[in-house]
């Protein structure tokens, strides 16, 4: 059966609802106590195999270096390096090394082992605040995520998984095409809601996507969908039109509802480094983000980046991708995540 892609425009003359001024008690996704509330599946284990090139091509490297026993000025500057080159970054850096360096002023890095130890749990303590539980559900409306970032990272995709996550769990999804100015973009969406028999709002290349985005919201009401996932055109966070642009869906959904968006997620590819910074600041000072989506880290060796933007922003990880398939969006642990990059002493390469 296809997937039924509405003009948005149609809902306005085959609905007229009242949208709720209150807001009502929230179901929580994995928390609550209610037997009926469908449950995401439990993720699969693996994450190890899919951070190879970070663990190995940097981490591995970093953690030989302990096995020289004592750490000199000179393995300090080796292992400041590795994690430079990991993209950590260099204030990040400083404070594991300064760490690393208290640490064997107590005499408690006596052995790699416990050298990994400690950069374990320093590495755990930079990104466990970057660790929160999924956003709650609501009684009365869908749950509304904007999913903001520049062209080439994922969005969309990452936007598609996302909705096909939580179709597997059983919970309504809608889309919004509000890439209007790609026509490939708005083509892309439909094609993942056929594969996903999920609603998918859009209108022509060049539509008013603050319209699309106000509709989207009508409609998903009107179905009863539990959450709304709105695309929007992959701007470059230093254009100041198509910004612009941006603010301007946001505020027109507030129009349909002042509580919306509930969440503001950024995708970002893990590939482009230290340059993510940049991004996630212009975004979160023009629309107000709520939480990153890290993609393509199967694909690097910067999967440091993680921790520098930990240590700058203190945004919540949404979720990280770690391959092609919908499986691989994942959301992000911190203890996992550090595991997964953190070689044992003497390990084999796998």
């Amino acid at each position: 059966m296809r997937n039924d892609t509405i003009g948005a425009a149609d809902y306005r003359t085959i609905f007229a609802i009242s949208l709720p001024s209150v807001k009502t008690p929230e179901m929580k996704f994995f928390h609550s106590k209610n037997k009926q509330e469908p449950k995401i599946e439990k993720e699969k284990r693996g994450l190890f195999s899919r951070l190879t090139r970070t663990r190995e091509g940097v981490f591995g490297g970093m953690l030989g270096l302990f096995k020289s026993g004592k750490l000199s000025p000179e393995i300090l500057e080796q292992i400041e390096d590795q994690l430079l080159v990991a993209d950590l970054g260099v204030a990040v850096s400083q404070k594991i090394i300064e760490r690393l360096k208290n640490e064997a002023s107590k005499g408690k890095l006596t052995n790699p082992n416990e050298a990994r130890a400690i950069l374990r749990a320093v590495m755990i303590e930079l990104v466990a605040d970057c660790e929160k539980e999924e956003p709650s559900l609501y009684s009365d409306r869908p749950l509304v995520v904007l999913m903001v970032g520049v062209n080439g990272v994922g969005k969309t995709t990452t936007l598609a998984k996302l909705a096909a996550r939580y179709t597997n769990a059983n919970i309504p999804v809608m889309l919004a095409a509000c890439d209007t100015f790609r026509a490939a973009a708005i083509e892309q969406l439909q094609t993942w809601g056929d594969r996903l028999q999920v609603p998918v709002i859009a209108q022509s290349h060049g539509a008013d996507a603050a319209a699309v985005a106000f509709d989207a919201y009508t409609a998903a009401a009107a179905r009863g969908s539990q959450i709304l996932l709105v695309d929007t055109a992959g701007r470059q966070h230093t254009h100041g039109d198509l910004v612009e642009q941006l603010k301007k869906v946001k505020r027109v959904m507030k129009k349909a509802n002042p509580e919306i968006p509930d969440e503001v997620w950024l995708t970002v590819d893990a590939g482009n480094g230290q340059n993510v910074l940049s991004q996630v600041a212009h975004f979160d000072e023009a629309v107000g983000l709520t939480g990153l989506c890290i993609t393509k880290l199967d694909g690097t060796a910067k999967g440091g980046v993680i921790f520098a933007l930990a240590d700058r922003f203190g945004l919540p990880v949404r979720f990280i991708g770690v391959g092609e398939g919908e499986a691989d969006l994942r959301p992000f642990h911190a203890e996992e995540f550090v595991d997964a990059l953190l070689p044992e002493i003497g390990e084999d390469a796998e």
